[in-house]
């Protein structure tokens, strides 16, 4: 344990600019020498180390990651893996994005433009079970309807969320059936499962809701050139 708290023994940084991954990963490495730190640049790849790797105390995960669908991939993460304390990192720390991400279940909200010494003490106050949010902003109240929706995700199979995503993005099912090297009777079976589980009748109250979890494109941007 470190003066800000519990030391994670394996930790993952989940974010696609290299440059910021590896000053990342490498500024905790430097700081908390005794913990493991894994990387990786998609959420597909998160979730295949998860398999992996049954052993990871914390998750780093960049807001805007590609495959990540704004706040889904959290609450995917918080549907598979409640017990796994989730850190979202963002180049934005508007109040109302933060409310939102710890109503999906997030421990922690960290800006990117955060000093290493504060990188290291939220690390410490949530492998310490406390939440952690940029300094200033205290703790945001919670969002039921945003928890409930949150929930329904988490219970997607990863194909599942992966066919819910690009259907967000507005392909067909003969679309994601050749991206995924499956048949279109296969993707419209997932479908029927998606539209179970998020209760709605159609694809189109399916995205709807699903897009309730985006936190806006221009965010997206933003985040993509920082």
């Amino acid at each position: 344990m470190n003066a800000m708290g519990p030391v994670p023994d394996k930790l993952v940084v989940v974010d696609d600019h290299p440059l910021f991954r590896e000053a990342l990963s490498g500024t905790i490495r430097a700081r908390l020498p005794e913990a493991k730190v894994l990387t990786a640049a998609g959420f597909e790849a998160l979730q295949a180390l998860l398999v992996e790797h049954d052993d990871i105390d914390l998750v780093l995960l960049d807001l805007h990651l590609p495959g990540n669908h704004g706040l889904s991939g959290l609450a995917w993460l918080r549907g598979h893996y409640p017990a796994l304390p989730v850190v979202l990192i963002s180049a934005h720390d508007e109040a109302d994005i933060i409310r939102r991400a710890l109503a999906d279940g997030a421990a922690g909200f960290l800006s990117k433009s955060a000093e290493s010494e504060t990188i290291i003490e939220a690390i410490g106050r949530v492998m310490a079970g406390e939440t952690w949010v940029p300094p200033g902003l205290g703790q945001q109240p919670a969002l039921p309807d945003q928890a409930e929706l949150a929930r329904r995700v988490g219970e997607l199979t990863p194909q599942q969320f992966r066919i819910l995503g690009m259907l967000g993005e507005g392909l067909l099912n003969k679309q994601i059936a050749w991206e995924l090297n499956i048949t279109e009777a296969t993707v419209k079976a997932h479908m029927t499962a998606i539209m179970r589980k998020l209760g709605v009748n159609n694809r189109t109250q399916a995205v709807t809701l699903f897009n309730k979890l985006e936190v806006g494109h221009q965010d997206w941007r933003n985040d993509n050139q920082t």
